[in-house]
Parts: structure tokens; sequence; C-alpha cells
């Protein structure tokens, strides 16, 4: 993972063996970007989880991508439960996809968030509740990208239309999920939020 990175730009600041090694070397190296294994020692069960959780608590400027061996729901939604910004949770397959791994890390570098596809189906399969349940198949589409952390224009590429038609489904959502437009709150991050609590 270290030569991967590097390979692609990234300075590797260090490399914990496990959950308190790495808080204490992101405490000291406070790095753009920590990436985490979900399974740490001595236990390999939440270790990473905990940890990430610790570092957004105490040094929330660093962002935390964690990734995960299969699509644990539980953890992708306690990693977000307070925000969204600065954070990622990826299964490790997606590693071997490089150029997606790498926008995945920058984007979380960025204070954006990157959601692995797979977890964020599973969320927006089962939930059929209202309100997401006025959603249209579409509008559940770019909610899902927008999960992932894509922007209207990655969204808008992805999907093959127009950047405009990605704000009215954006638009649209922000109104069926009752989220009014206002200074203190980020529509967005609830939308994504709203869904993963419903």
């Amino acid at each position: 993972m270290a030569k991967l990175l590097e390979e692609h730009g990234f300075e590797v600041a260090g490399q914990a063996g496990d959950g308190d090694e790495l808080v204490r070397k992101v405490m000291a190296h406070k790095p753009d970007v920590a990436i985490v294994d979900v399974r740490m020692p001595p236990t390999h069960t939440d270790e990473g989880l905990r940890a990430a959780q610790r570092i957004r608590e105490e040094l929330p400027s660093t962002g935390v991508l964690v990734l995960s061996q299969y699509v644990e729901e539980e953890y992708a939604t306690e990693l977000i439960a307070d925000r969204a910004e600065g954070v990622g949770y990826l299964l490790k397959d997606r590693v071997a996809d490089v150029d997606a791994f790498v926008d995945a890390i920058r984007r979380v570098g960025q204070g954006g968030s990157a959601l692995d596809p797979e977890v964020v189906s599973l969320m927006l399969g089962r939930r059929r509740d209202e309100p997401l349940s006025e959603l249209t198949p579409r509008e559940r589409e770019v909610l899902a990208l927008m999960a992932e952390g894509l922007s209207n224009r990655a969204i808008a590429e992805r999907l093959v239309v127009t950047e405009r038609a990605v704000e009215k489904h954006v638009t649209s959502i922000f109104g069926k999920l009752r989220l009014p437009p206002t200074g203190e709150t980020h529509r967005r991050v609830l939308a994504v939020l709203a869904y993963m609590r419903a």
C-alpha cells in the first residue's frame, strides 16, 4: 500500500501496526488523510474503526479513509454519523482500481467523501420508508452518487446527463427529504445521512 501511494505522488508519513499506534502517529504527523483497515491487531475486530473515530474527533482536519474486506453497513454508518466531510469507506477490492482509489484519497483529503458503491447500494436498496420512497429511480441514483462523494459535475459525467439535470434532481431530492435551505446546515450531507438513518 505504501509503495502504491508513493508511486502516485503521495508522501507516506508513517505506518502503524495497531489502532493505538495509528492514533499516536496521526496526532504526531497530522497527515491530510489516514488510511485505516477496519480490522487491526490485537483482536482484528473493529480496532481500526475505533481509531478512525478517535482521529475524526480529536483531529477533524485529517481525512479518514477506512478500508474493509466486506460491506459492514453499521461501521460505515458509525463512521459518518456526525459528519460526512473528510471521510471515506471503501471495500479493499477497490484498491485494485488504482485511479478510482487515488481519486477517493484525494477527495477525502480535500474534505469530501468517498463511500463504496456497494455500501451505498445496500443502504439505498433496503430503505423504502418515507420520505425516501418518494424518490424516483433516477433520484435514487443521484443520491447514491452523492453518497459516494461525487460533485454534480462528476454525477453528470457518470450518468451521461447535463449538470443542470443533476442540479434539478438534487433540488427535488432536497424537497422530498424536507431539507429546506438554511445557512446553518449542509443539505447535501443531510440528504446522505437521511437514508442512512431511515
